[in-house]
């Protein structure tokens, strides 16, 4: 470890730059503040209109949804998953860790979402969307107008059989864009990294998708993915590291929650603050959705990043400004953890770019404290997440214990706002976890 150089510095050297590196790789459960947040970082390559764009996509899909997945049909073809309070477990946390979370507590669950029950359902199935689309316009089958439920005949699927889409995935993009792609006819592979969970593959290979599993991690499945995808010139590759497209998939989810909070009465402005946690792997769900956060409630929504402590790749990449030039391992970390979404060694950097200055701050958890609040959470609300999913549940904790949490809402000048605050957890995935896998996650968290 000694010996590596990181854009020109030992990582001895950066271990003195960054004091904070020393219980990140220890590896400790931390808590930082983005002394950039706020900062303007130049002009955004993405935009309000692009966000809007992609929505517009979606709506225009939504007939053919109904049509392919019934499951969707209650939410006209849309697909969102429900906000939920979540008093109960709010309780449970107060207790268990001896302090009040002041405000209401409430559970995003795209655990719970249509086709894969995952937050990758958003950018996945989005990106696949627009790619099937382009390719309908551009052979004359659809226009911008037409109804996209014609997309599901024979013709459609012989012309998507001549091509084909790739992904690198731990799992849950995987099972997004594999069930999508498979659906509308493409050939697709999941290059799967060595911690992705057996019961997706098995899913995968149900539908007809071809997987490919690696024994590196999730890098090395991008990377190789990737690779093979540019030999085959029909191959449309899915690039979760540097997708501008699905990015623009999750930041659409914040216009729905705008609407959502609406019809719930919870208000979101000066007096009332939102914090959003959301976890975090190679950084595009999140990213994205903090995007889309931003856009909507501008400096009234605080969000916040949680990776596993083997994996804080995106907590490295901006605490030290090196975006996506190191691994996790290059620290002496082995990315290795039970959360597989989040199993990430390096981050994508368009999503650092983005997000360096409209990020409050990242944190890490322990593998063993996922389980403890899946357990709870079960046990309070009756919801079931898988272990990824339970990240964001240790922000809100962390926020009110930590000084820098404290400083953070002291220096916003929060402090004397919080007993009006929302703090939005955000479920990631569960609802398609094999119900023997999920009793084996249940009981972990008793032990």
């Amino acid at each position: 470890m000694e010996s590596k150089l990181l854009e020109g510095k030992k990582i001895q050297q950066w271990m003195d730059e960054f004091p904070l590196l020393a219980n990140i790789t220890k590896p400790e459960e931390v808590f930082w503040t983005n002394l950039d947040y706020r900062k303007k970082n130049g002009p955004q390559p993405l935009t309000v209109e692009d966000i809007n764009d992609a929505a517009n996509r979606l709506e225009r899909f939504a007939s053919y949804m109904m049509k392919v997945f019934p499951e969707t049909a209650e939410m006209k073809g849309i697909i969102e998953s429900p906000l939920i309070p979540i008093p109960r477990m709010k309780n449970t946390m107060e207790q268990k860790y001896d302090l009040s979370i002041p405000g209401g507590l409430l559970l995003k669950c795209d655990s719970h979402l249509p086709i894969s029950g995952s937050i990758k359902a958003r950018g996945g199935i989005y990106e696949v969307l627009k790619h099937a689309e382009e390719l309908a316009i551009e052979q004359g089958i659809i226009t911008y107008s037409s109804d996209y439920a014609f997309l599901d005949n024979e013709k459609c699927k012989e012309l998507f059989s001549k091509h084909s889409i790739a992904v690198g995935s731990t799992g849950n993009l995987g099972l997004s864009i594999g069930i999508m792609s498979a659906q509308l006819g493409f050939q697709v592979t999941v290059h799967m990294s060595s911690d992705a969970k057996q019961w997706k593959k098995d899913v995968l290979r149900s539908k007809g998708v071809k997987v490919i599993e690696y024994q590196s991690d999730y890098s090395k499945a991008v990377e190789e993915g990737r690779k093979q995808a540019l030999l085959d010139p029909a191959c449309y590759f899915i690039d979760d590291e540097n997708s501008s497209n699905l990015f623009l998939g999750y930041a659409v989810a914040a216009s729905r929650l705008r609407r959502q909070l609406e019809e719930m009465n919870i208000k979101v402005d000066e007096e009332h603050p939102l914090f959003v946690y959301l976890p975090c792997g190679v950084g595009g769900g999140p990213g994205g959705i903090t995007f889309g956060l931003k856009e909507e409630f501008g400096e009234h929504v605080h969000c916040f990043f949680a990776e596993p402590t083997h994996s804080p790749c995106f907590l490295i990449g901006q605490l030290t400004g090196l975006q996506d030039k190191f691994s996790v391992q290059d620290f002496g970390l082995d990315n290795k953890t039970d959360a597989d979404g989040l199993a990430v060694g390096r981050a994508s950097s368009f999503a650092l770019k983005i997000v360096s200055h409209l990020l409050s701050g990242c944190y890490t958890i322990e593998d063993e404290r996922l389980y403890s609040f899946l357990h709870d959470l079960a046990n309070t609300e009756n919801v079931f997440l898988e272990p990824s999913a339970l990240a964001g549940f240790f922000g809100p904790i962390q926020l009110m214990r930590q000084s820098g949490g404290q400083n953070y809402l002291k220096d916003h000048k929060l402090k004397e706002k919080m007993n009006k605050a929302h703090h939005i957890i955000w479920g990631t995935g569960g609802s398609m976890v094999p119900k023997e896998v999920m009793e084996e996650y249940y009981r972990k968290g008793t032990e």
